[in-house]
């Protein structure tokens, strides 16, 4: 999914020195953001008050929408570098089509997955017919230096591990949770899951302590370590836990996020991460000169142009602001 903002921001996200080398619950208001036409997200990451959780560095929440007379996503051409993205729904479905010429289906609890490595564009649409309902979570993973120039690939796993307790399911998106490791690649430790809780459902997930996590409420009513999680906002739970305490108040789910923390800083700015302001304009410029980034094939419509950069220099600053 593309970030549409039309003045996008430039900022610097990464390095150890602002994480929170201890349990923590700092809750996290979205910003709405028009995606396209007709789709409206809550960004919660970045954020004002933190912009990464592990390698996990943008989040957008969006749904549960009724799209039964409307066109639902349409998300035309667009490049990224330096990233992986990963499209997760709870209900509908995402046509996915990128300039490698893949072309995949993306339904609800599969994973998509786009390493763009140094250059890619692709396209998400809600398919013609469609689901009634679009409900789901777009999210960007930072490559770290060493592999942020491999080859671009994509990645469909409909079928993902699962690890299940009593009220409890966990799909494991990506890493490793509780000995269940996902298939889709990884470059950084790293873990993401989908929390599904039956109502009345108490229970403790196993963590790593050396990761730092956070966790977005996609549906009901739940409290995280005693703190209750709205659907469409985000707790950041910080480093040094062992296990997360989860009560649900009705039928609810959760994506819980984490991972070692990042330690290299990288510089974000609308589709594009980089290790400096130079790195950006290289790639604004191949986007918007045909360069690099191929075509995606198959998409009736004209490819998303890049905004203008700012004018204002770069300014490095940590994970939080």
């Amino acid at each position: 999914m593309s970030n549409l903002d039309r003045e996008a921001a430039l900022s610097v996200c990464g390095g150890r020195g602002f994480v929170v080398a201890e349990p923590v619950r700092e809750l996290l208001a979205p910003r709405r953001v028009q995606l396209g036409e007709s789709t409206e997200v809550r960004r919660l990451l970045p954020n004002l008050g933190r912009r990464m959780v592990g390698a996990w560095c943008f989040v957008d929440h969006y749904g549960p929408d009724d799209i039964a007379t409307e066109p639902g996503m349409q998300v035309p051409p667009h490049p990224h570098q330096g990233l992986q993205t990963v499209s997760w729904l709870h209900d509908g479905e995402i046509l996915h089509r990128d300039s490698l010429g893949s072309r995949a289906t993306v339904r609800p609890r599969e994973l998509g997955l786009m390493t763009s490595g140094s250059a890619i564009s692709h396209s998400e649409q809600s398919p013609v017919p469609h689901p009634r309902f679009l409900h789901g979570a777009q999210l960007w993973v930072a490559l770290p230096d060493s592999h942020r120039h491999v080859d671009a690939h994509f990645e469909h796993h409909p079928e993902l591990p699962h690890v299940t307790a009593p009220g409890l399911t966990a799909t494991v998106i990506l890493g490793t949770v509780d000995g269940a490791t996902s298939p889709g690649t990884t470059y950084t430790p790293i873990v993401g899951a989908d929390l599904t809780l039956a109502h009345g459902t108490r229970t403790d997930l196993p963590l790593e302590p050396d990761f730092e996590y956070a966790v977005l409420a996609m549906s009901g009513e739940v409290h995280v370590d005693d703190v209750q999680v709205l659907p469409g906002s985000m707790l950041y739970l910080g480093c040094g836990r062992t296990e997360l305490p989860l009560r649900a108040e009705s039928d609810a789910s959760l994506m819980l996020l984490g991972g070692e923390p990042f330690a290299e800083e990288i510089v974000m700015w609308w589709n594009f991460i980089g290790r400096s302001n130079e790195d950006i304009a290289r790639a604004r410029s191949d986007w918007m000169n045909g360069d690099r980034f191929g075509e995606v094939k198959g998409y009736e419509g004209d490819p998303l142009p890049a905004p203008e950069l700012p004018a204002v220099p770069l300014k490095p600053r940590g994970r939080v602001r």
